[in-house]
């Protein structure tokens, strides 16, 4: 299983870390809501463990925010906060499970399988294609195709162009480009990300006389279709 565990305790994440690797799992372990936010929109989990109380964007908040963007990762909430309020408003807010600190171990890793089981018993959905207006992007044959004329695209520039498919009209951040397509986690400080959008626009948009990746200021690009002004 590959569990992302969202905590800021350094001690409890390690000690919870220490604990799902030996009973074999894959663990990524963050200490903020916001990384955390970038890493389940871009990546994929079994299960995520969300303490509450987190710096930059709190678990609460983190979970409302990924139902909001369709992402269906079983969320597990990890918290000192037990009244029946607070688990009622963490279940409301997207949350599959709420278990109050303290805890025993062996409960959590019971906890954490059942919501991996219940997930995995839910169909499975293939998309070998993604498909925004006449762009299309084949996963399988590694193709992507305009007006059915195909596009010579670097590696970098087909990875690139799949994280705006799979998310059309919803701001990519330079960050989750950079851990997405360079598995990078941290600012490089050069102009890697701007480049490769300038390429991948003349390759998308330049032959066909519209822009389909609009630059958001101060927030990123996103994939949105934008008609020439000779067409309007």
């Amino acid at each position: 299983m590959r569990i992302l565990l969202v905590e800021d305790d350094v001690s409890l994440s390690r000690f919870i870390e220490k604990g799902l690797r030996e009973a074999g799992h894959q663990v990524e372990v963050v200490d903020d809501g916001r990384h955390a936010m970038t890493l389940c929109l871009t990546e994929q989990y079994d299960v995520a463990i969300v303490d509450r109380m987190l710096p930059g964007l709190d678990g609460l908040s983190l979970v409302k925010a990924l139902r909001a963007a369709q992402v269906t990762t079983p969320a597990l909430f990890l918290t000192s906060l037990g009244g029946v309020d607070d688990r009622v408003e963490g279940l409301e807010a997207g949350g599959d499970d709420y278990l109050t600190k303290p805890f025993a171990f062996s409960e959590l890793l019971a906890r954490v399988t059942a919501l991996s089981r219940r997930s995995q018993a839910k169909p499975a959905e293939t998309a070998p294609e993604l498909k925004y207006g006449d762009l299309s992007l084949n996963l399988l044959e590694r193709t992507v195709m305009r007006q059915g004329q195909y596009l010579d695209l670097q590696p970098k520039e087909f990875r690139i162009l799949e994280l705006f498919l799979r998310h059309p009209s919803r701001v990519i951040t330079r960050t989750m480009l950079l851990e997405h397509v360079w598995d990078i986690h941290f600012d490089p400080q050069t102009s890697v990300v701007e480049t490769h959008i300038s390429r991948l626009r003349n390759k998308l948009e330049k032959p066909f006389g519209d822009t389909l990746i609009q630059t958001v200021r101060g927030a990123g690009y996103k994939l949105e279709f934008k008609p020439s002004e000779s067409t309007l």
